[in-house]
């Protein structure tokens, strides 16, 4: 009986939206049209209208960015984040002038060439020099920013060291991370998932002899000025290790070993008393104070920044940045993998 029901209102509702488009026909046919034509004023009102938010636009985008600015991430603190940096202000910088060229060009021009009755637009069919203008000057911009791009992904992902490279694994699974950092011999042992049991979580072969020396651990600890070769694997899916501080960012795939590299510059104790670390972490301890949490301290970060799963925020790991004493000093106090099993 209800299915009836909401079938016969359906109905109802779709003939009188019929009778309501014959009623607004019949009364266009009496108007002959008039209400949809466009005067003068009309025009000079949208043109002062294209004018006025032009003004808006521009100078809220410009308020935008003297007011949320600082919420970008302080100085990069590795060697190749510089470099990230110099790319993306770069970049920036092109966006930026172009956008303030062509946008009150473009709001401007919507104003001055507004429809008119004494005035009839030009037919202008081909223009030879303005086309190659507007094609070609966009594609060697285009193709400088691209060839500086791959030149400076090449020198990040193929660094030449002038000491050999701390190699670290970085081991995700749902939802935390793990570290391995190479023991003495700077080689990291065999893994593989069908080793994973009990303590073993990472699924480090116990037979193979370099893997014994290799700690794992659950915060990472890091030299200063030394180069550090990261080697990512995934136990169930894909998970992407961003360390956004290093500027650093790389998929953690079931089955296969990708690798990133990168040279700490700046330690977490320098960090934190950097001016606008220290004025971002007043701000975020005077949030969580008023909603009766604890204060926040600045650390550097390992992160998933791919949505892998319910419990994806759970996934951070902390990273510490230390003078080389205080490294070895830490790697003192660990115990190796075939200590730990």
């Amino acid at each position: 009986m209800s299915i009836a029901i909401i079938a016969l209102v359906a109905f109802l509702g779709i003939v009188a939206l019929v009778q309501v488009v014959k009623v607004f026909e019949v009364s266009s046919d009496i108007n002959k049209g008039k209400e949809n034509d466009v005067t003068d004023k009309d025009n000079r009102t949208q043109g002062a209208l294209m004018l006025a938010f032009m003004v808006l636009f521009l100078g809220g985008f410009i308020w935008m960015m003297l007011e949320w600015g600082d919420v970008l991430l302080p100085k990069a603190a590795s060697i190749e984040g510089e470099k990230t940096d110099t790319l993306m202000w770069i970049s920036m910088g092109l966006i930026g002038f172009v956008f303030f060229v062509t946008q009150p060009i473009l709001f401007y021009f919507s104003w001055k060439y507004r429809g008119s009755k004494n005035r009839q637009a030009t037919y202008y069919a081909h223009n030879n020099r303005l086309e190659a203008l507007w094609t070609i000057v966009p594609a060697l911009a285009l193709a400088t920013l691209i060839i500086y791009g791959l030149t400076t992904w090449i020198d990040i992902m193929n660094p030449e060291h002038d000491e050999e490279p701390l190699v670290v694994e970085l081991y995700a699974r749902q939802f935390d991370w793990h570290a391995r950092v190479a023991g003495a011999d700077n080689k990291l042992g065999y893994a593989n998932v069908r080793f994973v049991e009990g303590a073993n979580v990472l699924g480090v072969d116990p037979s193979d002899e370099k893997g014994k020396d290799d700690i794992v651990v659950r915060e990472l600890y890091l030299p200063v000025n030394r180069p550090v070769l990261f080697k990512f694997r995934a136990q169930d899916v894909i998970h992407s290790a961003y360390m956004p501080h290093f500027r650093a960012q790389m998929n953690c795939v079931p089955g296969a070993i990708t690798q990133f590299s990168f040279t700490p510059t700046i330690t977490t104790e320098e960090m934190r008393q950097r001016p606008e670390v220290m004025e971002t972490v007043s701000e975020i301890d005077g949030i969580r104070k008023g909603m009766g949490e604890e204060g926040y301290e600045f650390d550097y970060v390992l992160l998933c920044n791919k949505i892998c799963g319910a419990a994806h925020y759970n996934m951070q790991m902390r990273i510490v940045v230390v003078t080389e004493e205080e490294y070895q000093q830490w790697l003192k106090e660990q115990k190796t993998f075939a200590e730990s099993m």
